[in-house]
């Protein structure tokens, strides 16, 4: 069984084709899958560091913002476009794939249509709540669709077509233990709070946990764990010391957290982005949350995530334009004051965590009798 995957642009697309190769490995040990994507990418890193082949394939998207840069990298784009059929059709004679699967990401666009088009299975994977343009385009042309709500389902061309199955989420997050978790962190019988807007970080919601941390200045019943991300700079740490607000294990800032499986089974409030792998994995440990969507992504596709976990009763979703400093402290207050109300929050998230999502979508790809 050979398989060509094609994933690229962010890990949000990355992660889920990681684990759906792996979850094939491990019922075909014998199986050849080969990933496709821009080297440049942080596709690149992650395929490689997991040990899979990987095949460079310059891809990528028009910048709609007219600078003299952006107008730069868009004539790249064009000079891309107009090679990726062939590129594409090379690269599947070379090495002759039974099934060609896309997560997401500009490169899977002429792979998917290049294989569709030679006769070759094809599938998708949609992580988000509101499909992106490319799966739209590409859901039209596949075999198989897999999404990971009914709401995706939705804006996709044919609906029934679609296979629902949730996101695939890490092993180390199914797995955690929430008691051990508490323990190692030492904040048994306390509130934690987790908050994080992503390895770079977010400067809205950094804003608004300088507020937070303010707030919840002389409350020695809170622990809260913040990630500013790499764009901080020390920001944050300069303004707790402008207002007198000292770094202790009731509050802790970190740049990164590479153990963040472990703060987020011990947090019983989340304050994160909402990133379809976020949003799963909140759902898999079963945590309340405040959700803040960036605006600054394509259709949105972020408040559609949140608010799947919001119309459950499940979370708090705060739109950018409505952040402020009352509006975070209200919807912190509403979860603090009844821990009881939280923890039910939490239970209605688990919900939504679909467990079995790589066995649907394997099942459904017939592979049981591949080679």
């Amino acid at each position: 069984m050979k398989i060509i995957v094609a994933a690229g642009g962010t890990a949000g697309h990355i992660n889920p084709a990681l684990a759906i190769a792996q979850h094939i490995k491990s019922k075909h040990p014998q199986a050849e899958i080969m990933f496709v994507g821009r080297k440049e990418g942080m596709e690149y890193g992650l395929v490689t560091k997991a040990g899979y082949p990987f095949c460079h394939m310059e891809v990528t998207g028009f910048q709609r913002r007219l600078t003299l840069n952006n107008i730069k990298r868009n004539f790249i784009t064009v000079k891309n476009l107009l090679f990726a059929s062939s590129k594409a059709k090379k690269i599947i004679n070379d090495f002759k794939p039974d099934l060609v699967i896309g997560t997401g990401g500009y490169v899977s666009g002429p792979i998917l249509l290049q294989a569709a088009k030679m006769g070759i299975r094809t599938a998708i994977h949609e992580q988000n709540a509101f499909a992106g343009v490319t799966n739209k385009l590409l859901s039209k042309k596949v075999d198989y669709v897999f999404v990971a709500t009914e709401k995706a389902a939705q804006y996709m061309a044919y609906p029934e077509k679609c296979i629902v199955c949730g996101n695939p989420v890490r092993e180390e997050i199914s797995t955690v233990d929430v008691a051990a978790s508490r323990a190692r962190l030492g904040v048994e019988g306390k509130t934690v709070v987790l908050s994080f807007g992503g390895s770079l970080g977010a400067r809205r919601l950094n804003d608004a946990m300088k507020v937070l941390a303010l707030h919840n200045k002389d409350r020695k019943d809170i622990v809260h764990y913040h990630v500013v991300g790499r764009y901080d700079e020390g920001e944050f740490v300069n303004y707790l010391k402008e207002n007198n607000i000292e770094q202790s294990e009731n509050l802790q800032v970190f740049e990164y957290l590479y153990d963040i499986p472990k703060y987020m089974a011990a947090a019983d409030i989340l304050i994160t982005r909402c990133g379809a792998l976020t949003i799963a994995e909140i759902a898999c440990m079963g945590k309340a949350s405040i959700l803040i969507p960036s605006p600054n992504v394509a259709e949105n596709h972020q408040y559609h995530n949140g608010k799947v976990l919001a119309d459950m009763g499940a979370a708090v979703l705060i739109e950018e334009k409505d952040l402020n400093a009352d509006s975070i402290v209200a919807a912190f207050e509403s979860m603090y004051s009844d821990i009881t109300k939280t923890k039910q929050m939490g239970q209605l998230a688990k919900q939504a965590h679909k467990a079995d999502c790589l066995d649907i979508i394997y099942n459904n790809l017939n592979l049981q009798t591949g080679n």
